[in-house]
């Protein structure tokens, strides 16, 4: 029988889960810079823990809100922070550090719609790694958890499979929006993203736990209409822009049509 409790906490634009043991905590994503204070706050008001209790952060992939609060984390607890094993930084050269303040500001974006305080996101578009880990293999110091690459929102996606309970953290791969489940924004790798579904479908897990829609049961017929309406084509800021670009280009040559005399 696992020990492992696991617990959701509201985070400033996602939710967040900490695997609880009697004698260790992992986070299963890195938050954003906001969230650092309350859960370090979590672990020694209610947990009645020492901070340094807190022994793994694992990162899924680099947005601000799964990969903001890593550093902080290790500074204030020296936790481990384990992630993807990725030869390039996700926001490498000029585009990757704009890249970087567009989803920075992507984050104030989230957090305005839903009438967050504003609060500091900053962090840096580097991340220094102290474990790299690959498809399969098991989360260091946490053996009942199981990595999978799950990528297509990014390159290098992780999802966590607790092998007891059989309960899933898939980071933003699903969102559950309102009434129905989505897709992330962006979505980079398309044919990876429906391959990433597939896998997780694959596993029939108990429960999903998502970063944004908490956690559910899904179905296979869930999952095979949603795999079924999953992106065919990128979808990122940049093939936004050009798209809309197209559109009112499209649209002023239909309004401005020069008309012809008769």
């Amino acid at each position: 029988m696992s020990l492992c409790e696991i617990v959701r906490l509201e985070g400033y634009i996602q939710s967040s889960y900490l695997a609880v043991y009697p004698d260790k905590i992992m986070l299963l994503d890195g938050c954003c810079r906001a969230d650092v204070p309350m859960v370090l706050d979590y672990i020694k008001t209610t947990l009645k823990r020492p901070i340094t209790d807190l022994k793994v952060v694992v990162v899924t992939h680099m947005h601000p809100d799964h990969a903001g609060g890593a550093n902080k984390f290790r500074e204030k607890t020296g936790c481990l922070i384990v992630s993807a094993d990725k030869k390039k930084q996700w926001y490498s050269g000029i585009g990757g550090r704009t890249m970087h303040f567009v989803d920075i500001h992507l984050g104030y974006y989230v957090a305005r719609r839903q009438g967050r305080p504003f609060k500091n996101l900053y962090y840096s578009a580097s991340l220094k790694l102290d474990i790299t880990v690959t498809d399969g293999e098991i989360v260091p110091h946490f053996d009942e958890w199981q990595v999978l690459e799950t990528p297509g929102h990014t390159d290098r996606d992780l999802s966590l499979f607790h092998l007891p309970s059989r309960e899933v953290y898939t980071a933003d791969l699903i969102i559950k929006l309102r009434h129905k489940f989505v897709a992330p924004f962006p979505v980079y790798y398309p044919k990876a993203y429906v391959q990433s579904l597939k896998k997780i479908r694959a596993l029939q897990p108990s429960m999903v736990m998502m970063a944004h829609g908490r956690e559910l049961a899904m179905s296979e017929a869930e999952f095979d209409e949603f795999i079924a309406h999953a992106p065919k084509h990128p979808r990122t800021i940049k093939d936004t822009i050009r798209h809309k670009l197209l559109w009112r280009k499209r649209d002023n040559f239909r309004l401005f049509k020069r008309k012809h005399n008769k």
